[in-house]
């Protein structure tokens, strides 16, 4: 039994569990109050990462990139070229038949407001390495918070939704899907003209593992598999 438990551990999550907090409707507008905790602390926790990475100052994740090369061929601001993307976003989200819910609302606006919050509480290294650290350790911040609002199950935000409509069609490993979904969109931001650093690297291909990995001790509480 230890053994098992220590295998499921060290096994990434292929998928997004169904825990004791999970919403049953992701279209339910007024969810369960322990739901609702998980949704908005997931949304801060990922802010609070968001603005780890941003102010350690080596780069930007990759869908800014990708914001950045369009803003620079369309002569567009980044501001207007990240809302582009998002509307993009959302329209794909058609065909894939993913359903948006209060978590898809919510997540434009916690993130932000966590985000403008908690830079200036948060330090701006002075040396590379310590830089560097941060950088990282933002990295695993997004991805804990992703975990914990994606596991509420009250609808994924506008880029989540690509993940978990391609991990349910596909059945791909979700850790392996979202690496490749920033892998490609960093490639296709830089192709236009946008600036990659050593974070935007780091985003890229660590943020997937680092959610896979969050995702697997939330199975520990999945009440599909019981």
């Amino acid at each position: 039994m230890a053994l098992s438990k220590i295998s499921a551990l060290l096994r990434p999550a292929q998928k997004i569990p169904t825990t004791v907090w999970s919403s049953e409707d992701p279209r339910n507008l007024l969810p369960r109050l322990d739901t609702l905790f998980f949704l908005i602390s997931g949304l801060w926790i990922f802010g609070t990462g968001e603005a780890l990475i941003i102010n350690a100052r080596l780069g930007v994740s990759p869908w800014t990139v990708l914001a950045q090369g369009i803003g620079f061929q369309l002569e567009w601001t980044i501001g207007f070229a990240t809302f582009i993307v998002s509307v993009v976003v959302l329209i794909m989200w058609i065909p894939l038949k993913e359903t948006p819910g209060l978590g898809t609302l919510l997540n434009a606006v916690l993130i932000a407001v966590a985000i403008n919050i908690m830079m200036p509480l948060l330090p701006q290294p002075s040396s590379w390495p310590i830089a560097a650290t941060q950088a990282m350790l933002g990295v695993l911040v997004v991805g804990i918070g992703s975990c914990i609002y994606l596991t509420a199950n009250l609808g994924p935000g506008p880029r989540d939704g690509w993940m978990t409509s391609i991990q349910r069609r596909t059945g791909w490993p979700i850790g392996r899907v979202r690496t490749g979904i920033e892998v490609s969109v960093l490639l296709a931001g830089w192709l236009l003209g946008g600036t990659i650093g050593l974070g935007t690297l780091f985003f890229a291909l660590g943020v997937g593992p680092a959610l896979a990995g969050c995702l697997t001790l939330a199975g520990f509480w999945d009440v599909s598999e019981r």
